[in-house]
């Protein structure tokens, strides 16, 4: 006798047909028909589309009935069928249809933003590589030339590419070029402008900011109104300048707030404030539209102390999602790194003179700091920005610069290992003594190829 089959106990078990029983054998995913509409135009049989940001989109896959429908990506999370977007960076929506008899299937829409990316922040620091700072330059108190340096040159950019570095940092002064309302002047933003362009054009990864800019940006009650709306009123003009730019240009909101002549552990007033003007700023950028909707943006934690970033710091909410980046500085220790009033030359495991050491800042110390930056802010996806590092030239010393170019090497390298980019802050007047500049701001010459060379090749 013959054995029999499950259609056959199944029908004998409950009374069933053949014809439900093979229904229920055969039930398999349902075929999903893309179908895209950009704007208020005509629906295109299509899975992708192209879309400047700000503009908007409708995603209906069939079929039109049964079933459930349910979205991933994209920033989406839907259970109808058509999908609207807004596009603000490249991405993919996936649409999950499930039938009526439970099986599933799935179909990818690909949305393509010009110049924007799908890659989150953490994504793009991994492309930044090592970066340097045009400091002194646009920030300079009195004009681009009035602390020394020459104008900025599309050569300058080039020299900083060509040997080796992937960003840089333009710290930028707006208050002096405003009017008594907070209008910026056309012919600064202009220069501001042209100077960016020099750096996309070498092809570098490029940071702008509003630095000192003489100091307004206080981080009390008192002015916290006044600086949040002079915040929004810079930061609209300047991203609707720039709102067309693509994802190699940054923003980063402030630099090194704190109340000035106070370097202790800030107060629940001065960070809570502080974390104010990270949200009006990214408030500000979002709300100029554009490229500026998924911008890859840069907020600080207080006085960019690692200690008080970690301890302090809240990463303002957003309207995209993965967009943001921490940035701190590191100058530790400090009478080895700026005091130039200080005998402290030596560093690290080489030093050979406990009297002009200072032990407390070696590698251990090092790692330490950067390893915090990682487990609170990269191990949550938020890459970090080494804004600021370096260490003076110090001639007096012999043997001084092995120490200087040791340091560097190695601040970059626990940095970049551990997920942050560093950023060496040149100021120029490289052949001054107790300067920290590395290239000839004239000729574009690289002035301690040394230093640099350590630098690039530590965030490889």
């Amino acid at each position: 006798m013959k054995a029999r089959t499950l259609a056959a106990l199944l029908m004998a078990a409950t009374g069933l047909t053949s014809g439900w029983v093979a229904s229920a054998q055969s039930c398999s995913p349902t075929a999903i028909n893309p179908y895209v509409r950009v704007g208020s135009g005509a629906w295109s049989n299509t899975s992708s589309a192209t879309v400047a940001a700000g503009g908007t989109l409708t995603l209906g896959p069939q079929p039109t009935s049964g079933g459930s429908w349910s979205w991933t990506g994209c920033g989406a999370s839907a259970n109808t069928r058509e999908l609207g977007l807004t596009a603000k960076a490249s991405c993919t929506a996936v649409a999950t249809y499930t039938n009526s008899c439970g099986a599933k299937s799935t179909q990818n829409f690909v949305l393509t933003v010009p110049g924007m990316r799908d890659l989150t922040s953490l994504q793009l620091s991994k492309l930044m590589g090592a970066g340097w700072n045009l400091g002194n330059s646009l920030e300079a108190i009195g004009g681009e030339t009035a602390w020394g340096n020459p104008a900025v040159t599309q050569s300058m950019f080039n020299a900083v590419k060509a040997a080796g570095f992937k960003t840089v940092r333009i710290p930028v002064s707006w208050k002096q070029y405003a009017d008594a309302n907070d209008n910026i002047s056309a012919t600064w933003m202009a220069r501001v402008t042209q100077v960016v362009n020099y750096a996309r054009n070498a092809g570098l990864y490029t940071m702008i900011n509003i630095h000192w800019d003489g100091g307004w940006m206080q981080p009390t009650y008192a002015q916290q109104s006044a600086v949040n709306a002079r915040i929004t009123k810079f930061w609209t003009q300047i991203a609707n300048n720039f709102k067309g730019y693509d994802d190699t240009l940054l923003f980063a909101g402030t630099n090194e707030v704190m109340v000035d002549g106070d370097y202790g552990t800030p107060t629940v007033e001065y960070y809570t404030v502080q974390n104010s003007f990270n949200q009006t700023f990214v408030n500000a950028v979002r709300a100029t539209g554009g490229n500026n909707l998924a911008r890859h943006l840069i907020v600080q934690g207080f006085n960019t102390n690692i200690d008080h970033t970690v301890n302090f710091a809240t990463m303002p909410s957003d309207s995209v999602g993965r967009r943001l980046m921490m940035e701190v500085h590191f100058y530790d220790p400090y009478n080895f790194t700026l005091n130039q009033n200080s005998s402290i030359w030596q560093w690290g495991a080489g030093a050979t003179s406990a009297a002009n050491t200072e032990t407390w800042a070696n590698e251990a110390y090092i790692d330490g700091q950067f390893q915090k930056m990682k487990t609170r802010f990269v191990d949550q996806g938020i890459p970090v920005i080494l804004g600021e590092f370096g260490a003076i030239r110090r001639t007096e010393y012999a043997g001084a610069e092995t120490y200087r170019t040791a340091w560097d090497r190695y601040v970059a390298r626990a940095a970049w290992t551990r997920g942050a980019v560093p950023v060496y802050w040149d100021a120029g007047y490289p052949n001054d003594n107790h300067s920290m500049g590395l290239f000839d701001r004239n000729t574009g010459a690289v002035v301690y190829p040394s230093i640099v060379s350590g630098i690039v090749d530590a965030a490889k």
